[in-house]
């Protein structure tokens, strides 16, 4: 081939690759400005996924298209902060938060919830689980947790306290009674008990009882009585008495370690005894004498035969004891004897009555001795034991006592009954001659 024909083929294949050339670049641009003008017309959004934050151009018209094309999925409990209808714009800024698993457990029943939150009380909430200020749960409300933390949540119930005399209710959880103890701050002295063992659990309806115990020293002082000794006094009639010396109680201090539960005494010890002050024992003459003989007479007012029957401790004859009640003889009359006087009203009586014993108030036997001379009188008028002369009875002694003797009354003795009914009531002359 010749070199203008070479040429000339030459020429012919610059121009065909120029045109191939030209023809690339031409689509070359266009793919580039049509690329440039619909990168352009994107929008430009910022998106928070899970903390992390980006700008993603878009030409999604909606939110949702948007997360569909950056192949999001919003479950449920996500947190979108717009709607999936919400128009992209320029400016748009787009929060998503995937929510999280969490395990509750209440009174030992598991429980699931998804959150996006991550406090126990938001999670709770969002588990719907109501709590008291009561109940206990774990960690605390106000914590921050993953996923892998345990909650827990004990319910709280109503328990009843009885602390000594005072009763009332308190909320717990399933404890022991003394964690209990301390969370009611309950203290308790080395003496209080506990109905229950402080390693018991505290249960649902249950009273946990506390006995408040205290020991207290109580002194106190009592009276010692007296003793009572008699002495017996000759001089004194038979049945009288006299105080030698008054009795005085004594004084001893006692001292008692008592215990008292709940403010009730339950147990009382003498500790100490001491005595303040002794006793004085209080002493009484009893009176011995019996008075067997005839009291003593005058020589004008006594006749023969008494004096016989004083001498002998016996009278036989009944009729001068009947002349003498009668009518006091003149002689006696002229005579009487000084002493304190007084007018008294007389009746006689005798020893022979029907369930009469004879013995007198002093102890005077009347019927072995009928022709003694006896009166019975008042002893707070005339003294038991005084002589006497007694108008138209002669001297006579105060040795006896009646029921219906009171006052300025006498009753003389007469060995005769008949003579003694003849006698009646008669005012009379008397004079206490001792």
């Amino acid at each position: 081939m010749s070199k203008e024909a070479n040429n000339s083929k030459a020429a012919k294949s610059f121009k065909g690759k120029s045109l191939a050339v030209s023809i690339v670049t031409v689509l070359m641009f266009a793919a580039v400005l049509t690329f440039a003008i619909y990168e352009g017309t994107k929008n430009t959004i910022t998106i928070n996924a899970n903390g992390k934050t980006e700008e993603v151009k878009t030409h999604a018209k909606t939110v949702g298209e948007f997360l569909k094309e950056q192949e999001i999925e919003v479950a449920e409990d996500d947190y979108l902060s717009q709607s999936a209808s919400a128009a992209i714009k320029s400016d748009t800024k787009i929060e998503w938060d995937k929510a999280e698993q969490y395990t509750v457990t209440i009174d030992g029943e598991a429980k699931t919830a998804w959150t996006t939150k991550n406090t126990v009380a938001d999670i709770l909430a969002k588990a719907e689980v109501e709590v008291s200020e009561y109940d206990k749960v774990s960690p605390a409300l106000e914590e921050e947790v993953d996923e892998d933390t345990a909650i827990s949540v004990e319910k709280a119930f109503e328990v009843t306290i009885l602390d000594g005399l005072e009763k009332k209710q308190a909320w717990s959880t399933s404890t022991t009674v003394a964690d209990f103890l301390k969370q009611q701050k309950v203290s308790l002295s080395e003496l209080d008990r506990v109905e229950k063992g402080m390693d018991e659990l505290v249960l649902p309806n249950s009273e946990v009882k506390i006995v408040r115990v205290e020991k207290v020293t109580d002194v106190v002082e009592d009276s010692v009585k007296f003793a009572v000794e008699t002495k017996k006094d000759s001089s004194l009639l038979k049945g009288k008495e006299k105080l030698v010396q008054k009795g005085q109680q004594g004084i001893v201090k006692k001292t008692y370690e008592v215990v008292k539960e709940n403010g009730k005494e339950v147990k009382r010890d003498l500790k100490k005894e001491k005595v303040v002050k002794e006793p004085k024992k209080q002493i009484t003459a009893v009176g011995t004498k019996v008075v067997v003989a005839a009291v003593s007479r005058g020589k004008d007012t006594t006749p023969a035969a008494e004096k016989e029957t004083a001498q002998a401790k016996t009278v036989k004859a009944s009729a001068p004891a009947k002349k003498e009640v009668s009518a006091a003889p003149k002689a006696a009359q002229a005579s009487e004897p000084a002493g304190k006087e007084m007018i008294v009203s007389a009746t006689a009586y005798t020893a022979s009555c029907a369930g009469c014993s004879g013995i007198t108030a002093t102890g005077i036997n009347l019927k072995a001795n009928p022709g003694l001379k006896v009166i019975a009188v008042d002893p707070n008028v005339i003294p038991l034991g005084s002589k006497v002369w007694v108008e138209g009875y002669g001297h006579a002694i105060a040795g006896d006592t009646g029921g219906a003797i009171k006052g300025n009354k006498i009753d003389l003795f007469v060995a005769d009954q008949s003579a003694a009914l003849a006698f009646g009531r008669k005012q009379v002359k008397i004079k206490i001659l001792n």
